[in-house]
């Protein structure tokens, strides 16, 4: 039997999940991971994706916007700024994270006109959301 981690999902609104789990597959800033049993200590930033939690009682997908992951080897815990389990993401759901996204580009650009820096991360986040909704069939088109 695959040893597993103790893994804990909670957004400012609420716990979403705690469950034990055989690998977590998390959408870090500097690149997608996979925590499991004995992993080395880490913390890591989120950006917008799928958080795929396995384990004994099966997997369960998440649409997280952003957050931060801390891992351990006997624990996984994801802050995340905004979380939604795949299954009930909505299209006007969707869409409400994907002008959120825009409006915070806009705001950049708008704040930062002669510092790409804060505009190039707000034109990230608005593309990696684009992208969730193409992976999960809820485009914004």
């Amino acid at each position: 039997m695959a040893e597993t981690v103790q893994f804990d999902l909670v957004s400012p609104e609420r716990l979403l999940a705690s469950v034990a789990a055989h690998e977590v597959s998390i959408p870090g800033a500097e690149g997608d991971l996979t925590a499991m049993a004995d992993h080395a200590p880490l913390i890591t930033t989120l950006r917008p994706g799928i958080l795929r939690v396995s384990g004994p009682s099966g997997e369960k997908e998440y649409v997280v916007t952003g957050g931060f992951a801390e891992i351990s080897g006997k624990s996984v815990s994801v802050l995340a700024e905004q979380a939604v389990a795949r299954e009930d993401m909505t299209r006007e759901a969707f869409k409400a994270m994907v002008d959120a996204a825009t409006d915070k580009l806009a705001h950049a650009q708008e704040k930062f006109v002669n510092e790409p820096g804060p505009v190039d991360e707000m034109a990230k986040l608005l593309a990696d959301m684009v992208a969730v909704g193409d992976h999960i069939g809820l485009s914004s088109n």
